[in-house]
């Protein structure tokens, strides 16, 4: 895989530039060739060795972009480890459940990350998830600032190692389904789910879905901006672009340092022609008006695309009209961790095929979508809606979850048998084309990010004053989705706020900062069923204020929680906007 990846491409052109680093700091972009990637790679991967890390080993990645994030993954791929990157903004304990789960020899860290002029502790989170880890028996620390850090005895400055190590390095000989890596996404229950990807299959499906949806032409400079802990920079940051011997941006800082132009600013000195990015950062931008776009020169670019969740009509008119000055093809696509790759988007098709706005459209090659109905069956013709299934296997598909093959049988084969459910529901129109209108389960998606409701009331279960939780998802201006919880406590105090601050800090360092709800609601009780299912259908339509069309409540143990719920909601909302 890493021969396809760097050798081949070292040995025609080995001074191309397959990495440009934007680092967080404006105008100090770093770029890296294919000789040197290769280089940087070999010396990290027979630093692995050095210390027993071998083909099957499993090595946890905590780093934001940075080309030596990209050669720690490209290491691990090259002598047959297997690589876990967690994404740098995960807390400790979120690391830990992720390097229990999998098994991980090895932590490679930096000793601070930077983001937004900030800097981020990231070897003091590593050394406190590794506490709880026994698996762990190396940690690599890389340099990112000057700051020293504390190192202990089974930390290993990286940077040195690999000045002592040889920089050539025989890539090990791996079978087509041996696994390559394992990223954690979130599904409806409180664990996430470690997703396998393996070597041929997922590398063919990642390169010719980034040549062929952003035609990409040899020469250009890809811009994708995602962040490598996501299967977005898995696909389109490293394997995708690097095996089609492309020249791929990492993006380390955010979207408003130090101002609103910044993604525009870059693609005017780098000269980005494809730029692929969340429709939560063009929302977020949009805010900001459009002077701060226009004050760059945006003509190299020629695709925009768009990942991460439904992007809306105004944020993609925004980014059609003032980015791309109407001239940029603009490709909404939809896929997930699961596929690998992109499965529906609207290139390629026929030479100016038409575009309409916020739809994915058009099925990748092998991909064959179908539409399934309440009772399982496929419902033929245009202008239906159902549940989005594929029916034939395609090579980026994931092969099974980590540890635990009957949850993957059961999430993904189960509903329908014979098809891969993929969780979202779909619109298919007179035309034939594919909308996705969003998710069938308990998964909600934040600023791009996929969390399971059941994640976050499981952060807050651990609170002694609350007994009872429920979160929903709720339609936000920037983010897309926002996390509504509603709590119960275990008797009436006047230590409400105390406790929601407590609960808001439990949900940032139990999962992330993104996860913690933009509302939360104290209420007597939850509806329940008569089994004592929660019903979130119903806070859904609270929230949404869809009060006229509850639907079936005969279910309900208590009918009469429905009134108390919604004079809750309304007092709270009348104190918020107060």
């Amino acid at each position: 895989l890493t021969v396809n990846c760097l050798d081949r491409h070292v040995e025609k052109s080995p001074n191309r530039v397959a990495l440009i680093w934007e680092r967080d700091e404006p105008n100090t972009a770093v770029h890296v060739t294919y000789r040197e990637l290769l280089d940087l790679t070999c010396r990290l991967a027979n630093t692995l060795k050095k210390y027993g890390i071998q083909k099957g080993d499993k090595v946890a990645i905590y780093m934001p972009v940075s080309p030596l994030s990209v050669a720690a993954m490209l290491a691990c791929a090259r002598i047959g480890a297997v690589h876990t990157v967690v994404f740098a903004g995960f807390s400790a304990e979120a690391l830990a459940g992720r390097i229990v789960d999998s098994g991980c020899k090895a932590v490679i860290t930096y000793n601070q990350g930077v983001r937004g002029g900030r800097i981020i502790k990231l070897k003091t989170t590593v050394d406190e998830a590794v506490k709880n880890c026994p698996s762990i028996k190396y940690v690599f620390v890389a340099q990112r600032t000057d700051s020293k850090v504390q190192m202990g005895d089974c930390d290993i400055p990286l940077e040195e190692e690999m000045t002592k190590a040889a920089s050539v390095c025989t890539p090990e000989s791996m079978d087509s389904e041996d696994m390559l890596f394992i990223l954690y996404t979130s599904g409806s229950t409180g664990k996430p789910k470690g997703i396998i990807h393996t070597q041929a299959g997922y590398l063919l499906y990642a390169a010719l879905t980034q040549k062929y949806v952003f035609d990409y032409q040899q020469g250009d400079v890809f811009g994708c901006v995602a962040d490598i802990g996501w299967i977005t920079g898995h696909s389109y940051v490293v394997y995708g672009p690097l095996c089609n011997g492309a020249t791929s941006v990492l993006f380390e800082s955010t979207p408003v340092y130090p101002d609103p132009g910044r993604y525009w600013e870059m693609v005017q000195r780098l000269k980005i022609n494809q730029f692929y990015g969340a429709p939560t950062a063009i929302r977020l931008l949009l805010n900001y008006g459009e002077e701060w776009v226009k004050k760059y020169d945006r003509s190299s670019l020629k695709i925009l695309g768009s990942v991460g969740e439904p992007i809306n009509k105004e944020a993609w008119q925004w980014f059609y009209q003032v980015v791309g000055e109407g001239r940029c093809t603009l490709v909404d696509t939809w896929w997930q961790t699961e596929t690998g790759g992109i499965c529906i988007a609207p290139r390629p098709s026929e030479e100016k095929a038409e575009i309409i706005p916020a739809m994915a459209m058009r099925p990748f090659f092998g991909i064959v979508p179908v539409l399934m109905d309440k009772n399982g069956k496929v419902i033929e013709g245009n202008d239906v809606s159902g549940a989005l299934c594929i029916a034939q296997p395609w090579p980026g598909m994931a092969r099974t979850i980590h540890g635990d093959h009957q949850r993957f049988v059961d999430a993904y084969f189960k509903a329908y048998p014979g098809y891969y459910f993929t969780g979202d529901g779909a619109y298919r129109t007179k035309k034939g084309y594919y909308q996705i209108t969003g998710r069938m389960d308990d998964v909600i998606n934040i600023s791009g990010h996929r969390l399971g409701t059941a994640e976050i009331e499981d952060a807050m279960a651990d609170h002694p004053e609350v007994p009872e939780t429920a979160v929903i998802g709720y339609p936000h201006k920037i983010k897309g989705e926002g996390a509504f919880a509603f709590i119960v406590l275990k008797e009436e105090t006047a230590h409400a706020d105390r406790i929601k601050e407590e609960l808001k800090t439990m949900v940032a360092s139990k999962i992330a900062k993104y996860a913690v709800p933009d509302h939360i609601l104290v209420v007597k009780r939850l509806p329940k069923t008569r089994s004592g299912k929660i019903m979130r259908r119903l806070l859904r339509k609270v929230v949404a204020e869809q009060l006229g069309n509850m639907g079936d409540v005969t279910t309900l143990d208590d009918p009469s929680v429905v009134k108390e719920i919604v004079d809750a909601y309304q007092k709270y909302k009348e104190k918020s906007s107060s």
